[in-house]
């Protein structure tokens, strides 16, 4: 599952607001960064090359991915870490990142809390969040082919995690109840660039959880299939572009 994410939808989807995510770090000066959900290090690579003089500590609760990432991204420390419960002592970062990550905790104001816990005072935390489903074409596009193979029992993975935490208001109420002093929140739209709906589609119905919940109903050949002709009805069947929308927000401990 890390290959086919990191190949076919970290250059599409994660780079761009990577790239966005990075400069917002750098202008803080950070000196020790610890980043949450850093997947297959994406972020982690831009930190490194951008803010030299950091030590990064990259962390993710998935094995695989913290075994892909530290083959591919050596700069970092890297760490099998639940957001939830770090391993950390208090006060040991400046900064926390995390590139969308946060949807994907159970219980999101105690993230936080650990989160602050970790930071010195005056610490930021940084991260983004997807929009609602409707804002990201290609997931919209995906979803829509997902529905179209699976007209009784969709997997339901899009809509409810990815952008599942998609109104301000609860990120913020969130930040605040962690004791997080809320300094910026943005809405971010960028363009996506994929070579075809096809590539696309494998990275999705491959390199997610939507993986297993295809394994679960079989017939993964005739899936893919229609997913990809629902994906290019509404793409496009050349090299395609879309909007994503995300939030981002900045937070003072």
């Amino acid at each position: 599952m890390p290959a086919a994410y990191e190949q076919y939808l970290v250059p599409v989807v994660f780079r761009p607001f990577a790239e966005d995510l990075t400069a917002k770090a750098a202008a803080l000066h950070p000196r020790k960064i610890l980043e949450l959900a850093a997947g297959t290090g994406v972020l982690t690579s831009n930190l490194l090359a951008t803010a030299p003089s950091a030590e990064v500590t990259a962390t993710d609760l998935n094995e695989a991915m913290v075994a892909f990432g530290s083959a591919r991204v050596q700069g970092a420390v890297w760490q099998q870490a639940d957001a939830q419960r770090l391993p950390f002592p208090d006060g040991g970062f400046d900064l926390v990142v995390c590139q969308f990550g946060v949807m994907l905790f159970p219980d999101r104001v105690a993230a936080f809390t650990e989160a602050r816990r970790v930071l010195a005072s005056g610490g930021r935390f940084l991260f983004n969040t997807w929009g609602p489903l409707g804002t990201h074409g290609f997931e919209a596009a995906l979803q829509a082919g997902l529905e179209r193979a699976f007209p009784v029992d969709p997997p339901r993975f899009f809509p409810t995690v990815p952008h599942g935490y998609a109104d301000p208001a609860v990120v913020v109420a969130d930040l605040t109840a962690a004791g997080f002093v809320v300094e910026e929140q943005q809405e971010l739209t960028l363009q996506g660039r994929a070579a075809s709906t096809a590539e696309l589609a494998i990275g999705y119905l491959t390199g997610t959880p939507v993986r297993a919940a295809l394994e679960e109903r079989g017939d993964g050949p005739a899936v893919r299939a229609m997913v990809i002709e629902e994906m290019t009805a509404r793409l496009g069947s050349g090299p395609v572009i879309a909007p994503m929308t995300a939030y981002v927000f900045r937070a003072a401990a």
